[in-house]
């Protein structure tokens, strides 16, 4: 069968079947990157900055609506309340995000027998390498401006150290704090203190800006394209396949072209003699019984 696949015309066939195959392969690459794009893009409308008081309520679940949404708040620092969370990355090093509990004016106070007069939000405010360069939030009345984010879930079965927590987790720092707090927190770009930027983006040192961005939507897998991905895989094996059966049914007749011709070449059988009984007997003359 080699002989008949070596055939120019079936060495075309084959060039073009890969050739085929090779198309079909890229048809299914780019349905597969399609099954697995974001169908959502990002919501532009996240930048534009709104009144925290406005956007999420104290006591309320954290809608997923308002994550990423760029927020503003009016009120103060409590230096006696911050923590470190370690294990956070800056340019590829570890240290830690510096997180201050803010006390927003203006916010609905909640009731029941732990609820603080005050309701508090906690801001991550930057990072820093070492512990020791942590410092103090500023004083004073500030406008802060920030990305809302969802809180974190604390690290289970782990004690934190004094003045450290494993996550930016409400549950967790506010039973830390002892404050009434919102359903999230924000990762602070700037802290105005009269008219003056006094927050890591604008003041350079140790405390380094976290500039979070607005996150991308979860992909969600698009299974009519991911099906047309494996429909143009199935495709590229038939077109060699459809090469191969062709060359098979090549080689087929080729055999029997081959058989044909040598049963048309075989010697032809002679006459069959006559038996030599039949010759004996039939010379033999007939002997005849009489009568008395």
């Amino acid at each position: 069968m080699w002989k008949t696949a070596l055939k120019p015309r079936w060495i075309a066939g084959l060039v073009f079947a890969i050739a085929v195959s090779g198309v079909f392969v890229l048809l299914s690459q780019w349905q597969f990157g399609r099954s697995t794009q974001p169908e959502i893009p990002v919501n532009p409308a996240t930048e534009d900055a709104r009144a925290l008081t406005d956007t999420l309520q104290p006591g309320d679940f954290f809608h997923g609506s308002v994550a990423d949404q760029m927020v503003t708040a009016e009120g103060s620092y409590d230096p006696a309340k911050q923590v470190l969370v370690p294990g956070r990355l800056y340019n590829g090093e570890s240290g830690y995000w510096v997180v201050s509990a803010f006390a927003v004016t203006g916010a609905p106070a909640l009731s029941g027998v732990a609820a603080s007069p005050q309701t508090w939000i906690p801001v991550a405010r930057g990072w820093v390498a070492d512990p020791a360069d942590a410092a103090a939030p500023p004083s004073g009345t500030l406008e802060l401006t920030g990305r809302l984010l969802p809180s974190e879930s604390p690290v289970p079965e782990t004690a934190p150290e004094q003045g450290r927590a494993t996550a930016v987790s409400v549950a967790e720092l506010i039973n830390y704090w002892g404050v009434s707090s919102y359903p999230g927190f924000i990762a602070a770009t700037a802290e105005i203190s009269n008219g003056s930027d006094v927050s890591p983006a604008a003041v350079p040192g140790e405390l380094k800006p976290l500039r979070i961005g607005p996150q991308p939507p979860a992909q969600q897998v698009n299974w009519l394209n991911l099906f047309y991905s494996l429909e143009w895989v199935v495709f590229a094996g038939f077109a060699i396949f459809i090469w191969w059966r062709l060359v098979k049914d090549d080689y087929l007749r080729d055999l029997e072209d081959r058989l044909e011709d040598g049963s048309a070449h075989q010697p032809d059988a002679g006459p069959a003699e006559s038996h030599p009984k039949a010759q004996t007997s039939s010379s033999e003359p007939t002997e005849q019984k009489v009568q008395p």
